[in-house]
C-alpha cells in the first residue's frame, strides 16, 4: 500500500487545527471555560499540529529525516495522550478524592516556577473533574485522548514508511 506521507502529515495538521478551532468555539461561543488540564491538552495538540505541518512542508527524503519526524510526532502525541488520560482519570475518580479547585493557571504561572505549575496542574483540581460536555457519552478529554493516539499512530506509521 502506497502511503503519501505529505498528505498524511497535512491531514494530521488539519485535524489538530480543527480540534483547536472547536476548543476555541466551545470556549467563546458555548461559554465552556477550559480548566488547566484542558489548556495543557490544547498546548499538546498545537505542538502536534506544528510538527505535522513542518513534516509536511519539509517532506524529507532521507530515512533519518523521516524517523526524526515520526519520533517527534509520536512524542507530542504521547505527551498529549498522557495529559488527556490523566484528565479522564480525574473526571472518573471517586467523589472526595480530588483536591479542591486551585488558582487559575495564569495566577499559578506568576506565583510558581514552571515545574511546580506543571506538577500542580497534573494533580488535577476540582474544576478538572467537572464534565460539562459529552459526545456519544465521552467527555472532551476522552475525545482528545482518542484523537491523540490515532494521530500519533498515523503520523508514526506514515513517516516510517519508505515511500
Amino acid at each position: 500500500m502506497n502511503i503519501n506521507r505529505r498528505a498524511v502529515n497535512l491531514a494530521g495538521f488539519l485535524a489538530c487545527a480543527l480540534m483547536l478551532a472547536y476548543a476555541l468555539y466551545a470556549q467563546f461561543q458555548q461559554n465552556l471555560e477550559p480548566c488547566p488540564l484542558c489548556i495543557f491538552q490544547r498546548i499538546g495538540i498545537a505542538a502536534l499540529g506544528v510538527v505535522f505541518l513542518i513534516a509536511a512542508l519539509h517532506h524529507p527524503r532521507s530515512r533519518a529525516g523521516r524517523i526524526s519526524y515520526a519520533v517527534l510526532i509520536a512524542l507530542a502525541a504521547a505527551i498529549t495522550a498522557g495529559v488527556a488520560a490523566r484528565h479522564v482519570y480525574v473526571q472518573h475518580a471517586p467523589a472526595g478524592s480530588i483536591p479542591a479547585c486551585g488558582a487559575p493557571l495564569d495566577s499559578m504561572l506568576q506565583m510558581f516556577p514552571i515545574a511546580e505549575v506543571i506538577r500542580k496542574v497534573l494533580s488535577g483540581g476540582g474544576e478538572c473533574a467537572v464534565v460539562n460536555w459529552t459526545l456519544f457519552g465521552l467527555s472532551m478529554p476522552a475525545w482528545v485522548l482518542i484523537c491523540a493516539i490515532a494521530l500519533g499512530l498515523a503520523g508514526l506509521l506514515a513517516n516510517l514508511k519508505a515511500r
